[in-house]
């Protein structure tokens, strides 16, 4: 009997193999939709066997992951960004643990992790690189760290993408509601790509044939899959060209992709790293204040946008949230001054909040 690892070769093998065309189109979908499952059968039974991996606690404002091969610069641009002390040498995986940094700009606190240098077959477990990716997992941010010399971003790409990292995307806009009877019912809001035929056949490889399928988007079928795989995470990136300053500007032009051109060493482009880092976070401002004081416009919370009433809880004292009663707002959320609102309420940048507990009020500590 084969295992996971041999079926999951064979249908790799398989589609690599089967030109992409019409009539080849269903096909594809169904092998792309076990390869999937498969997937996750494997990595689910590799856990059970535990194994130490990168414990990093999450602090500050956001966390920013690096992520490259090794002796990109990985441990100088950290350094030069923030001061930490990360390790540096000029030889291959001088970093075996994860090195944390702080970012300190414009009033925020952006945490660094400097990585380990992961090698092409990272999400297979090569060079310890599942569990180098994983901590990407949970990054508010993905710095793509490349040499000069080796600028081979799809291969950084393509390690998170086989982790369930999808860079600089949303989740597409499907909703799948399992019911016990009436088949399988799809309602499109769009014309979409994908006939009901091939969808209802990647639905039954995940074992649902009773669902209300409603698409409101051109989808693909990887698009299906990730919905129906369920552990996909969506994180922005930036890519980052280190050791620019040794090659000429035509070299750099012929390049396939945007980038951030810096150099470590010399603190060329670092600046200009920081106001992107910043930027792409999109933070907003907002204020506390006690119910019947000013707030203090001084010390502003750095929140990401799309942040609720739940986040600034959570992020003042975890307890608040048993406590909580309401909380009050003033800025551009506020339908008018003083509104109240409740925990899922979307904050704005510049916004003044007053949470009221069932012991009275809370300030900004």
């Amino acid at each position: 009997m084969s295992s996971i690892a041999d079926r999951i070769r064979e249908i790799e093998e398989e589609i690599a193999r089967t030109q992409y065309n019409k009539a080849t189109e269903h096909h594809i979908g169904l092998l792309k939709a076990k390869l999937a499952r498969l997937r996750k059968e494997l990595i689910s039974s590799r856990r059970k066997g535990g194994g130490q991996g990168f414990e990093v606690k999450k602090s500050g404002d956001a966390t920013v992951v690096f992520i490259g091969f090794p002796s990109v610069g990985k441990s100088t641009l950290l350094n030069a960004l923030t001061g930490a002390r990360s390790e540096v040498a000029h030889y291959a995986f001088t970093t075996l643990k994860c090195v944390p940094g702080v970012l300190n700009y414009k009033g925020a606190k952006i945490q660094l992790l400097d990585l380990p240098g992961i090698l092409e077959g990272a999400h297979t477990g090569v060079g310890r690189g599942r569990e180098i990716l994983s901590v990407a997992r949970s990054a508010d941010l993905i710095l793509l760290v490349l040499d000069v010399f080796n600028p081979r971003r799809d291969v950084l790409v393509n390690e998170l993408y086989q982790m369930g990292i999808r860079l600089d995307s949303q989740p597409p806009d499907i909703v799948i509601s399992k019911r016990q009877t009436g088949g399988i019912v799809i309602n499109r809001t769009v014309k979409t790509n994908l006939d009901d035929r091939l969808i209802k056949g990647v639905l039954s490889e995940y074992g649902i044939h009773n669902a209300i399928v409603t698409i409101r988007e051109n989808i693909t079928v990887d698009e299906l899959i990730d919905v129906l795989v369920g552990n996909r995470v969506y994180i922005p990136s930036l890519t980052v060209l280190n050791k620019v300053d040794l090659v000429n500007e035509g070299y750099l032009n012929n390049l396939p992709f945007d980038f951030i051109p810096v150099s470590a060493e010399s603190g060329l482009g670092i600046d200009r790293l920081k106001e992107a880092i910043y930027d792409k976070l999109d933070f907003i401002r907002v204020y506390t204040k006690p119910r019947r004081d000013k707030p203090d416009l001084d010390e502003p919370m750095m929140l990401r946008r799309g942040a609720t009433i739940r986040d600034v809880c959570l992020k003042l004292h975890r307890d608040l949230l048993d406590n909580f009663r309401y909380a009050l707002v003033w800025g551009k959320s506020a339908k008018h001054p003083g509104q109240k609102v409740g925990l899922n309420h979307v904050l704005e940048d510049g916004d003044i909040i007053t949470i009221i507990t069932t012991t009275g009020y809370v300030k900004q500590p």
